[in-house]
């Protein structure tokens, strides 16, 4: 028997797609930005902190680095409860996408920093910057320009992740998908749309993030 497609039949629930695609994009855009900022304060940390928080922040990287990111999801959604800290299905899906992304961030600017030239902090102390401002502008401006392209590749690649918050019931791209087709049983086309959208939101992310690196990051400083 051949398979007659309709992906008309999911065209009433395109409102529906609409807000699985704003969801997706609020919890990707709100915990990268939250994990960006992670991320400057762990190099912060590896580069000036003492030996006792660069040991905590190691630490932090190392857990959230290798175990599964449905697992750190669980564990703050379904875990937490037990220490009375209740999150809904929005504050836990940002959270973990921020520490996530966070430790992520945080190894890939560290390993930037560690290859700065020695020169560089001889230079930044010959011309009596504070702690602060070498950070600021010998450490990390160098550094996000060499790893940019990698920051995005992983921010792309959380956005996808976030697929499984619709294990928790979030309202995402996928859970409106499995909604969709649980409604029409037609899996091919709902599955099609959604994997095409994920692939345009990439596509759309991606060229977001060069354009704002070249105007912002990579772009030599005005003098």
């Amino acid at each position: 028997m051949s398979y007659q497609f309709d992906f008309g039949a999911i065209a009433p629930y395109l409102p529906l797609l609409a807000q699985g695609v704003a969801m997706t994009l609020a919890v990707s855009i709100a915990g990268g930005l939250g994990g960006f900022a992670l991320s400057i304060a762990g190099a912060w940390i590896h580069a000036e902190g003492k030996p006792w928080a660069r040991g905590i922040t190691r630490a932090y990287v190392e857990v959230f680095r290798n175990t599964p990111f449905l697992i750190q999801l669980f564990f703050i959604f379904f875990g937490l409860p037990q220490l009375h800290v209740r999150l809904d299905a929005v504050e836990a899906a940002l959270l973990a996408v921020m520490i996530n992304f966070g430790a992520y961030g945080t190894e890939i600017l560290r390993s930037a920093i560690a290859a700065t030239p020695r020169g560089q902090h001889e230079a930044a102390a010959s011309l009596a910057l504070t702690r602060l401002q070498t950070f600021r502008h010998v450490l990390l401006r160098p550094a996000l320009q060499k790893v940019w392209p990698a920051l995005t590749s992983q921010f792309i690649i959380m956005m996808l992740t976030t697929s499984v918050c619709s294990q928790i019931a979030l309202m995402d791209l996928s859970h409106v998908a499995d909604f969709i087709q649980g409604r029409t049983f037609r899996s091919f086309e709902t599955y099609a749309a959604a994997t095409l959208t994920y692939l345009l939101l990439a596509l759309a992310l991606r060229h977001a993030l060069r354009t704002l690196g070249k105007r912002f990051v990579t772009a030599r400083p005005a003098r």
